[in-house]
């Protein structure tokens, strides 16, 4: 058996950073945007629930570029990255216009009350001076008053009214009159009073309210300048939605006008796997034939006829990362050039740069080398399960270890995983064939 040399590290660098770094822009903006009455648990699984859509959709984008060269998958990057900052952007964008609108909210309810402070202000300064000539005035009627006693001479008591009074008629009169002076002179003395009791409460209130105007002043300059802070976070939102519209619109016209070179890419992806294929099939055919002479010549029942499936947890992990994690399925993908569904005719599992791969099952090494798209590859035929070929291969590998021919154990050493081929990122693209077709590989790992 041969051993073949490691193989250095062939196809582009890794593109994932990128996304990557988008989605670290991604879960700050999201996180900056929560509303701020949730629940902080309820933000938290709001978080982690956007941190796994975008993870998924990253892993499914990674998986649908496998089969671009590094220009074309570069701009399909650029474009899922601009799409993951679109949806973001809009949400600050609407969250900045809410809070402007909040904030010109305020400012007008503030307004509203400076206004009506104001009114209170004038109001009461109005009263005051109203209430201020008013005593004026009867300060002036006292004096008055006292003017014309001191020119009468000696006030009017009750006794000199009796006896003065020359008769009846004149005394009735005259104390009469002395009555009505000193009612009128205790009533101006209540109403001044009054008016002084009412304008010290007035002033009281006057002062009162020109604090409380103060006030609203402060919280309305306040409120100016959170509202203008506010129209600036909305208009730089916008600007950034619009940055982002026209970057997006811009990478869609670019990957427009690369459809050709992307189909041209295809195709030539598409041969080397129809080429695998033909291969294994032949590979398939010979172990059948071989199985069915090696019985007549035991003279046993030869091998069931090949159903196309085989069952079971017949795998162990063919990573250093356990559990085993899926970073993307087996099954159709969106082509984010071509705008087409193609089948990603393996799983992709979670690996680090060179990090070990194991054989998931026993078997012999068919070929390891280079292939269009895949990278360097390593592919082991596991003979016939229930008639039928089982295979599976190991791609994207930074270097392998065996060469075709040799024997290996489950669990053995193949390489180490990479990013070469076309390949978006680091990690083991893995495929099951059966009879030289593709199959889902979860069942046959026991997930």
């Amino acid at each position: 058996m041969r051993r073949s040399r490691p193989h250095r590290p062939r196809g582009r660098r890794p593109l994932a950073g990128l996304l990557a770094g988008v989605l670290a822009v991604l879960v700050g903006v999201t996180a900056a945007g929560s509303a701020a009455g949730d629940d902080l648990d309820d933000q938290q699984s709001q978080l982690e629930q956007r941190q796994q859509a975008n993870d998924q959709q990253r892993a499914d984008a990674e998986a649908a570029l496998e089969g671009l060269s590094e220009e074309l998958a570069q701009t399909a990057q650029e474009l899922l990255a601009v799409q993951q900052q679109l949806g973001p952007a809009r949400e600050a964008l609407s969250a900045a216009e809410e809070a402007l609108a909040g904030y010109e909210r305020e400012a007008a309810l503030i307004a509203a009350r400076l206004q009506d402070a104001q009114d209170q202000q004038a109001s009461i300064s109005a009263t005051i001076e109203q209430d201020s000539a008013r005593a004026d005035e009867i300060r002036s009627q006292i004096g008055q008053l006292a003017r014309q006693a001191y020119q009468g001479g000696p006030e009017l008591s009750g006794l000199s009214v009796v006896m003065e009074a020359q008769s009846v008629e004149e005394f009735t009169e005259q104390y009469s009159l002395a009555t009505a002076a000193q009612r009128a002179q205790s009533e101006v003395l209540d109403e001044l009073a009054a008016i002084s009791a009412d304008n010290r409460n007035s002033q009281a209130r006057l002062t009162a309210v020109g604090d409380r105007i103060a006030e609203l002043k402060d919280e309305a300059d306040a409120k100016v300048a959170q509202a203008e802070a506010a129209r600036q976070e909305a208009a730089d939102r916008e600007a950034e939605v619009e940055r982002l519209v026209a970057e997006q619109t811009a990478k869609k016209k670019q990957i427009e006008q690369q459809k050709s070179a992307a189909q041209a890419e295809v195709d030539q992806i598409d041969a080397e796997a129809a080429a695998i294929r033909k291969k294994l099939e032949q590979v398939a055919a010979q172990q059948r034939e071989r199985a069915a002479a090696a019985a007549a010549a035991a003279g046993t029942a030869p091998p069931p006829a090949p159903s196309g499936t085989v069952s079971g947890a017949l795998f162990g992990n063919p990573t250093s990362i356990s559990p085993i994690y899926v970073t993307s399925e087996y099954g159709m993908r969106l082509h984010p050039i071509l705008g087409y569904y193609r089948l990603h005719a393996g799983i992709d599992l979670r690996t680090w740069c060179g990090t070990p791969i194991y054989a998931a099952k026993e078997g012999t090494v068919q070929w390891a080398q280079w292939r269009n798209g895949f990278g360097n590859q390593v592919m082991v035929d596991h003979g016939l399960v229930d008639g039928n070929s089982l295979m599976t291969s190991y791609n994207h590998m930074t270097s392998f270890v065996v060469g075709g021919g040799q024997a290996v154990s489950r669990g053995q050493l193949l390489g180490y995983s990479g990013n070469t081929g076309t390949s978006a990122a680091c990690h083991l693209h893995f495929e099951v064939y059966v009879n030289g077709a593709t199959v889902n590989p979860r069942p046959l790992l026991g997930l």
